[in-house]
Parts: structure tokens; C-alpha cells; sequence
């Protein structure tokens, strides 16, 4: 599964006020290298020669570089998001800016279309690390790494089955890219048009899942942690593709924007 994430940087600035970055991806321990090593190793223009960076924290579990990227633009520009307009998207009166992000983050993780999307957020800096006002919605998964970003770990091949499992729920072979319970002990794996409308069935007008119960060891799971122990293709399926949502998907035109 490939990192999306999108993070934020902070630098000491002239009067004891830091600078801050947002910005996005697909690994943190390269691109904060490359933010302290200047423009000319691949740094960005506007963090070239301001360091020494820190990253913060960093938001991940986008199912799509669409994804991540709009929730990067929105944060860098809170003023101008119409995700934002009942939130006061400017600097409170000798607010920093460090400050005056960490306060926009839960509001847009709370902000359609990012508030149904399994979200993992992941602070770099050593406990305690700010409380969020508002919390971020519970689904989100909060984590605590202060040993900051490391080198992504080389990818080890997936070995293959002799034979295709077979779907927990319809009792069908699953070929091809399939779901499979996160727990270590729990032997299901699922066609994600089996185990969509199953979980959403609280919720039918939704697309996406947020979790529900693994129809074998009957323990709680999000959706993003089942999309996350994918079987089959390494990639994240899009958001928009049907493989992902309910049947009713398929009366809904267009699909909704991210």
C-alpha cells in the first residue's frame, strides 16, 4: 500500500516566531532530507535555506493522490477552501502560525468529503503533543512516533497462494484483489462488494464505510484497516471505484467529488 501523506514542517523564524510548510508525499524521510538539504537536492523554493526543518506530524491513508493533494491545498490556503467557511480560516490577533494550523487540521479532517476517508494521523514531535480543538472525528486513528520519519523499509514480495480463499461471505473464490481481516488469529477475506453493504447497513445513503464487524472473529474493524491488508495489487483502489462502496453505487451520477 502506498504512503499518501501530507504533513507539516516547522522551522525557529526571526522573533521567535517558526516558520511553518504543508506539504505532500509518498515519503516523509526522503522529502524532509531533501527540505533541509536546499532547492538545488530537491527541496522546495520556499523552505530553501530557512531550516533547520522538523516535521511535526503528518496525516495519512488517503485512497488517492487526488485525495491527499486537495486536503495539502486546503490546508495550505484555509482562507480561500470552501471547506472552510464556518471555521475562521484566518490567524487569531498574535496567533503563530504553527498555532493557527494545528487548529485548522481537525477542522478539515471534520470537513466533508476527508471526515468519511480512513485517516491516520501521526505526530513526530516526543509526548506530550497538542490537544486538537475540536478532537478529530473518532474513527481517526491518532499515532506517536517521536523518533520522527525513517527510511521506508524495502518491499518484500507477497507470497502466492496455490489456491484462491475463498469469500468469508458468499463462499465464491477471491480472485484478484480481496479483503482479509487485520486481525492475525482471523482466517476472512471478503469480496469488498460483499462486505460493503454489510457495513453499511446503518448507513445506506453512504458510499465509503467507516468500519463494522468481521463476520468471522465478530471483533471491530475499521474499512481502512481491511484496505490496508488488501490481498492481491499493492495499490490502493480509488475512491470513486465501485469496488469500494455499495451496489447503490451504481445509481449515483457523477460520483462525488473530492
Amino acid at each position: 500500500m502506498p504512503l499518501r501523506a501530507v504533513y507539516l514542517l516547522s522551522a525557529p523564524g526571526p522573533r521567535g516566531r517558526p516558520r511553518i510548510y504543508v506539504g505532500f508525499t509518498h515519503d516523509p524521510w526522503r522529502r524532509l532530507r531533501q527540505h533541509n538539504a536546499g532547492r538545488q537536492r530537491g527541496g522546495a523554493r520556499r523552505t530553501s535555506g530557512r531550516g533547520p526543518w522538523r516535521m511535526e506530524l503528518y496525516v495519512h491513508g488517503f485512497p488517492s493522490d487526488v485525495a491527499a493533494l486537495r486536503f495539502e491545498w486546503a490546508w495550505q490556503h484555509p482562507a480561500a477552501s470552501r471547506r472552510l467557511q464556518d471555521a475562521k480560516p484566518r490567524p487569531l490577533p498574535g496567533e503563530q502560525s504553527i498555532a493557527f494550523a494545528l487548529r485548522m487540521l481537525p477542522r478539515l479532517l471534520w470537513a466533508p468529503p476527508w471526515h468519511r476517508l480512513p485517516l491516520r494521523l501521526r505526530w513526530l514531535r516526543p509526548p506530550p503533543c497538542p490537544a486538537l480543538c475540536p478532537a478529530p472525528p473518532p474513527h481517526i486513528v491518532m499515532e506517536t512516533d517521536p523518533g520522527g520519519p525513517r527510511p521506508r523499509p524495502r518491499k518484500r514480495p507477497t507470497p502466492t497462494l496455490a489456491t484462491p480463499p475463498v469469500c468469508t461471505l458468499c463462499l465464491e473464490p477471491c480472485e484478484g484483489p480481496t479483503l482479509r481481516c487485520p486481525h492475525p488469529t482471523c482466517p476472512a477475506r471478503c469480496h469488498a462488494l460483499c462486505l460493503a453493504p454489510r457495513f453499511l447497513g446503518a448507513e445506506p445513503k453512504e458510499l465509503l464505510p467507516l468500519g463494522g464487524t468481521c463476520p468471522s472473529c465478530r471483533q471491530e474493524v475499521l474499512w481502512g484497516e481491511l484496505i490496508g491488508c488488501e490481498d492481491g495489487d499493492d495499490e490502493w483502489v480509488e475512491l470513486g471505484d465501485p469496488t469500494l462502496v455499495s451496489p447503490t453505487y451504481w445509481h449515483l451520477t457523477p460520483p462525488p467529488s473530492l
